[in-house]
């Protein structure tokens, strides 16, 4: 049975556990979400929907103390962070309710017998499954729920057992903004009464972000059931080092890409690829500011710094060699460099989720881009270069979904976010996550 509840990192602590739903309650979920769309999904307006997202992102801000303070004591998340992420939650609603007139507006085609007219016609799809991970509570719901709501899609969310404290908040936000009953349900599901919600008929897709494994098998039981789905995976970003006229801002950059959220980021950077003539140096520099910059706040859970400390420990024996900040107390994990890693170390393809960095040397620019792309994923990454057609260039070998050149922590409630091989499919964010469940109904009028 799933368990759902609320256990500090920082102290291992049992704070509050919340019941799992019966079957009769995950099934009353999807009738509420579908009842809801048959109605409010078919006939309201971009104008209404967009009033009541723009009411989500104000009720974040006004409940933004309680949603930090559930994500602190439910993943450990510094509470600075944690506000953080509430106003950038806060702002991709804004983002929605700014836009959704226009995305959501009919889009001409031109014919090419010039005989009447044709439009496409952005229309919701109906009920959505949300399945979301722990490592932003917040963030994470409102890539999610900010578009297909603003859309006309309803939403089934099933939020991380770990964080069942913030997903009830954020379902009460819903409600409160005036959603109407079913829009959005929040469900403590297990995970085999969330495969039968993906084979209901009702059920027109599934979003998810997490491991690989939870993708995959969400992916396996869609396809048979002919749902699509979007999937946001795991990665191991390369941040490569080119040239610099500043090597301590470069560094700064390299330390605060390697420690958002802990280190607990999907797009963090893992994987630091830097060319020859400036790898000792940087190394060096890197290694000080980072061990300096040993984290005040935990890991998620014990079990996730007993995984990190497992991979930590099979690199070092495969031949790494590990610079770290101390011992690890706990959830606390200390920061650490691992370099000397080559291709046969079980390390080398891995995602280290947490505050350790893996160091790479490149003879020139076409070794880093090979090394970049060495790698099983493909979501996010940085370029790091004083030369602008060297920036482009690099940019456009990366087999990423994203690439962010000279600099970090640049993402924005405009930017689409998503990546390509073993890190996933589809996008959200931007005009491009209104885009994945929608019908794009083509009307034409003859004549």
């Amino acid at each position: 049975m799933t368990e759902y509840a609320v256990r500090n990192p920082a102290t291992g602590e049992l704070v509050e556990t919340f019941p799992t739903a019966t079957d009769a309650e995950v099934g009353a979920a999807v009738d509420a979400a579908s009842a809801a769309y048959d109605s409010w999904g078919r006939t309201s307006t971009a104008a209404e929907r967009a009033a009541l997202i723009r009411r989500v992102a104000e009720l974040h801000r006004e409940r933004r103390a309680e949603l930090a303070a559930a994500m602190t004591e439910e993943m450990g998340k510094a509470p600075a962070d944690a506000e953080g992420e509430v106003d950038f939650s806060a702002a991709i609603y804004d983002f929605y309710a700014d836009n959704a007139e226009k995305f959501l507006a009919d889009e001409p085609i031109d014919l090419l017998d010039g005989a009447g007219s044709a439009v496409i016609r952005r229309s919701p799809v109906g009920v959505l499954l949300g399945i979301m991970p722990w490592n932003y509570p917040v963030y994470q719901i409102a890539r999610f729920a900010g578009p297909n709501l603003t859309l006309g899609n309803t939403i089934v969310l099933k939020h991380a057992p770990q964080c069942p404290r913030s997903a009830a908040i954020q379902e009460q936000i819903f409600r409160d903004a005036g959603f109407p009953e079913g829009a959005y349900v929040n469900v403590y599901a297990t995970n085999e009464q969330i495969a039968d919600v993906i084979a209901d008929p009702r059920v027109q897709g599934v979003s998810l972000t997490g491991s690989e494994r939870a993708g995959a098998a969400v992916a396996e039981i869609a396809g048979r059931h002919l749902k699509k789905v979007v999937l946001e995976l795991g990665g191991s970003d390369p941040f490569i080092l080119l040239s610099s006229d500043d090597l301590d801002a470069t560094v700064e950059a390299a330390v605060a890409a390697r420690l958002e959220n802990t280190g607990q980021a999907c797009n963090a950077g893992k994987r630091f690829v830097v060319v020859d003539d400036l790898y000792d140096d940087f190394v060096a520099r890197f290694t000080d500011a980072l061990l300096a910059a040993s984290p005040g706040s935990p890991l998620s859970s014990q079990t996730a710094a007993d995984n990190l400390a497992r991979q930590v420990d099979e690199a070092v024996a495969g031949g790494a060699s590990l610079a770290t900040a101390g011992e690890r107390q706990g959830a606390f994990f200390p920061t650490g460099v691992l370099s000397g890693i080559e291709t046969g170390n079980p390390a080398y393809r891995q995602e280290l989720f947490g505050p350790v960095a893996m160091v790479f040397r490149a003879s020139d620019e076409d070794d880093a881009v090979r090394i970049a792309n060495d790698t099983p994923y493909g979501l996010g990454s940085y370029v790091f270069t004083t030369d602008a057609a060297q920036a482009e260039r690099v940019a456009d070998r990366i087999d990423a979904g994203m690439v962010f050149v000279n600099g970090v922590g640049l993402e924005g409630a405009e930017l689409p976010f998503g990546g390509i091989k073993r890190s996933g499919f589809g996008r959200e964010l931007g005009r491009f996550g209104m885009e994945e469940f929608v019908n794009k109904k083509m009307i034409r009028i003859n004549g």
